[in-house]
């Protein structure tokens, strides 16, 4: 078994880079990104025709295939965190409070986010129940304001696949 540093090194670079377009350009897709999306996808395979014909060339050698490997583990672990730092997109927060007279809608208005606000009846009683939408750069912010205000709060968040009008509605598609 030949032991060329160089090569493992190139086989980890090649796809560790390719994994991590792979899974950027997979969540670009799945929000939307029409053009970006195909783009990566373009340099994508390239990297991915490269790596792999090195790998082919020389099967004969296990460790090709272990860097190759710990390539695309490693590839996927990067492309998800920078896809979070990226924080593309839109979330929708639901939050429920059990005080119904709760100030939490204002408050949260005046930070700036659009909430609407009705009340709804969960097993233990009547619940103020907020939908608010939001760019998920400010998900974690809004968390916080929630629990600031109402540290028993219920929230629960989703990627929302379709907006049309309201209040966001002109800044929502800006960008795709």
């Amino acid at each position: 078994m030949i032991f060329d540093l160089e090569l493992l090194a190139k086989v980890f670079a090649i796809n560790l880079s390719y994994v991590t377009l792979s899974t950027i350009r997979f969540m670009l897709t799945m929000k939307g990104y029409r053009v970006l999306a195909p783009l990566l996808s373009m340099v994508e395979i390239v990297i991915y025709v490269l790596g792999l014909s090195m790998v082919m060339s020389s099967l004969d050698n296990p460790l090709n295939l272990a860097a190759y490997a710990l390539g695309y583990g490693a590839g996927i672990g990067i492309g998800i965190k920078i896809e979070d730092w990226l924080a593309l997109g839109y979330t929708m927060i639901t939050v429920m409070t059990q005080d119904v007279d709760s100030p939490m809608p204002n408050q949260l208005r005046n930070l700036g986010y659009g909430v609407s606000s009705y009340r709804a009846n969960g097993r233990d009683g009547e619940r103020l129940v907020l939908e608010i939408l939001l760019t998920r750069k400010a998900e974690r912010h809004l968390q916080n304001k929630v629990l600031e205000i109402d540290p028993k709060a219920f929230m629960v968040s989703y990627d929302p696949k379709y907006i049309h009008g309201g209040f966001w509605s002109k800044r929502v598609h800006l960008g795709k």
